[in-house]
């Protein structure tokens, strides 16, 4: 990847940051670029969006779990 490419990567990954924020999604960074990198490569969005709503939940139940152990 030549210097301008990774430079407007970069940008475009701080928008996406950004908006994300904005959103308040809780969408570190670099889960965000990773998100982003399925999306280009073929994932359904909705669905990617399904999945991390159903581990959310999943991590959830677990820490509800160890708290109340």
């Amino acid at each position: 990847m030549d210097r301008t490419a990774a430079q407007n990567a970069r940008e475009s990954l701080d928008l996406a940051f950004s908006i994300s924020n904005f959103l308040q999604t809780g969408l570190d960074r670099h889960t965000l670029s990773i998100l982003i990198a399925l999306c280009e490569h073929g994932v359904n969005p909705e669905a990617l969006a399904a999945v991390v709503k159903e581990l959310r939940r999943e991590a959830a139940a677990l820490h509800q779990n160890q708290d109340q152990s």
